[in-house]
């Protein structure tokens, strides 16, 4: 079954201009000035478009599966099986049914009997994978989703075609992962305690009130030593607090513009996917650069 790439509007709309460029070439003749123009158009688009989709698969290649469990802070490529949330069900829009997730395009019937995009409806609820490690959620906000559920209904001039992740999909996962609620070398309890004594500052009442000791309106310095020693106490007790709560995983999208990808196929045929999709943008760079140097001799 051909699987597109869902949200990755690049690869498709980037043959799509290049085409148009070649059918304009071929319409005005390849040695217009408006031609050349195409032809330099033509060149960066298929550079552009090869390198990033060889970039693309060499990431799902060379990024090693990580378990859940012991996963490295970063960049990293999760499997396992997707399963909701816990809390309000996702309901897909088409069938009613609960999904862990959705891609939702509606279509009419034009004048002419064609069918035009009207809208895309997507959930952005967060979902779970599940390793035999461990689990995390994952974010689908910015991901990249090659989905191969397809479901498609036809009512009267309106068409409406779903893509959807069920409980118990496999998942496949390329982004960054995080682990919240742990402590990280970053934690600076100096800073902490300066920070909760300047908020106590800002409320001079209520710090005369736990502090001024012999009534005076004022806060001596021993008074002072011992309002710094209550913060200390409350930012370990917080720091306890932090240290006993479980930890939370999460995936999310890269900061950096690095590929962000979610799907139900394996690593390797995506990969192949990139690959083919670097091989139309290297044939047509390459047709591109021949015409330069074709039109340079003549």
């Amino acid at each position: 079954m051909l699987v597109r790439l869902r949200r990755d509007g690049l690869n498709v709309a980037l043959p799509s201009i290049q085409f148009g460029l070649v059918a304009f070439i071929l319409h005005v003749g390849p040695r217009s000035q408006a031609s050349l123009f195409a032809i330099a158009l033509l060149l960066a688009c298929g550079l552009y478009g090869w390198l990033r989709t060889l970039q693309h698969a060499r990431l799902i290649l060379d990024t090693p599966t990580s378990r859940v469990g012991s996963a490295a802070q970063g960049y990293v490529e999760l499997r396992g099986h997707g399963e909701p949330l816990a809390g309000t069900p996702v309901l897909s829009p088409l069938t009613g049914l609960p999904v862990i997730w959705y891609r939702l395009a509606t279509y009419h019937r034009n004048n002419d009997r064609k069918w035009v995009h009207a809208h895309t409806d997507e959930s952005d609820a967060s979902f779970l994978l599940r390793d035999a490690s461990g689990v995390c959620a994952v974010d689908p906000e910015g991901a990249e989703m090659l989905v191969r559920r397809q479901d498609t209904v036809e009512r009267g001039d309106i068409r409406q075609v779903q893509w959807c992740l069920l409980r118990h999909d496999p998942i496949y996962v390329l982004g960054d992962f995080h682990t919240l609620g742990s402590i990280t070398p970053e934690l600076d309890t100096a800073a902490q305690v300066r920070d909760l004594l300047a908020e106590w500052k800002q409320d001079h009442q209520r710090l005369l009130a736990r502090f001024d000791l012999d009534g005076d309106g004022q806060i001596s310095l021993k008074e002072w030593e011992l309002a710094r020693a209550q913060a200390k106490r409350e930012v370990a007790k917080q720091r306890q607090e932090v240290l006993a709560a479980p930890e939370a995983h999460v995936v999310r999208k890269p900061g950096d513009g690095r590929l962000y990808l979610i799907s139900d196929l394996d690593p390797a045929r995506i990969a192949r996917r990139y690959r083919w999709w670097s091989a139309l943008h290297l044939s047509i760079f390459l047709g591109s650069a021949a015409a330069v140097a074709w039109l340079s001799q003549a």
